[in-house]
């Protein structure tokens, strides 16, 4: 029998995100309005040292990975403001696949940056402004030339690029037909352009930037486990997982403000929580939380126990599925709950559906 409850570890790291995480979520709407998140704040979320301990002592880390942990505190993280929560882990996207797939030579370089006192300025650029995009059919070119590649193409919500240091691209070789990720360092980079920042429906607090890639030259060293290649199938489900773990945050914490409000709103001498209405609509909404979840923790559950990729392929992407569908479920319900007050910006539950809008193009944001 598989089992999902949290171990004390687990849950000691539940109980610190979770405070933290009130934290931003109080700041939530002021950040949104201003378009950015004291850096003291982000400090303070890296102290909890949630990606070093992932990595392990070999590479400067104290702990070993698990996907089942990080998919839980990625749940609490976006309970409290999907933005932050993404400002945060946004030096997982650069350390993971190279922990995961990385050359010996690329983890010694590169993880012990990852376990220092502050977050390391790096990125990755992972999608593609182009209708109906295939993380599978990357646009994107990596082509082989000599010792080198050279990178054509265009990325698009690419976190915290400007004062990144290092960046993540990933890319299709144009020989083999295989995506992979090659690290860039931009400052060094011929060819690489930060287009202004851009303005989205959500996550306003969270910079993120179109990226130009024009004869952009690598070194072979750079791509991320050399002659091998990434196993990009294999990151792929590490962020749908890990972004599914982060609607079911937004959903819940949609679904308990609109719970709350309905129990304390009083109309016609009662609270209408008694209308059967809203008494439904918010029965359903906890349903489609708790069933996102269970196949979030499940997808997570395969990736620690070693399942056949098969497998943990095909629970990922139905974990990911499940969860763009319940969030946009649970935050619209949400907006009706309060009425006309649902449409007004001081209210969270607009921000919690605009956010929630986002999660079917937010492929590559986060890896679990």
């Amino acid at each position: 029998m598989v089992s999902f409850t949290p171990n004390e570890e687990q849950e000691m790291l539940v109980g610190t995100i979770r405070r933290y995480a009130a934290e931003f979520q109080k700041q939530a709407h002021e950040n949104d309005e201003r378009g950015s998140i004291s850096h003291d704040l982000i400090l303070k979320g890296w102290e909890i040292g949630l990606l070093p301990a992932s990595i392990p002592e070999a590479w400067g880390g104290f702990g070993d990975y698990s996907a089942v942990t990080n998919v839980l505190a990625m749940e609490e993280l976006a309970y409290g403001d999907l933005a932050a929560a993404i400002k945060l882990i946004v030096p997982s996207l650069f350390a993971l696949p190279v922990l995961w797939h990385g050359t010996d030579e690329q983890k010694a370089r590169f993880l012990p940056l990852f376990c220092e006192e502050k977050p390391y300025p790096s990125t990755a650029a992972f999608i593609e402004a182009r209708i109906q995009f295939d993380p599978l059919e990357m646009a994107t070119t990596a082509t082989a030339d000599g010792d080198s590649y050279i990178l054509n193409g265009e990325k698009a919500y690419v976190p915290l690029a400007e004062g990144a240091e290092w960046m993540i691209v990933y890319a299709r070789d144009t020989e083999s037909g295989s995506v992979d990720g090659y690290l860039v360092e931009l400052n060094t980079a011929e060819g690489l352009n930060l287009e202004r920042r851009e303005k989205l429906m959500g996550i306003n607090a969270l910079d993120t930037y179109r990226v130009k890639l024009n004869q952009v030259r690598v070194g072979t060293g750079c791509k991320i486990g050399g002659e091998t290649g990434t196993h990009f199938q294999d990151i792929l489900n590490h962020s749908y997982v890990g972004l599914a773990a982060m609607a079911v945050g937004v959903a819940r914490a949609s679904h308990e403000y609109a719970l709350e409000y309905s129990k304390n709103r009083i109309q016609f001498g009662k609270p209408i929580a008694t209308k059967q209405a809203i008494a439904f609509m918010q029965a359903e909404s906890r349903i489609e939380v708790d069933a996102a979840r269970l196949m979030v923790w499940d997808a997570a559950w395969q990736i620690d126990a070693g399942k056949s990729e098969n497998d943990i392929t095909k629970a990922a992407y139905l974990a990911k599925h499940y969860a763009d569908e319940a969030v946009l479920f649970v935050t619209d319900n949400g907006v009706q709950t309060l009425g006309g007050h649902g449409f007004i910006r001081e209210y969270p539950v607009e921000r919690y559906l605009r956010n929630g809008r986002g999660f079917p193009m937010f492929t590559g944001l986060a890896l679990a």
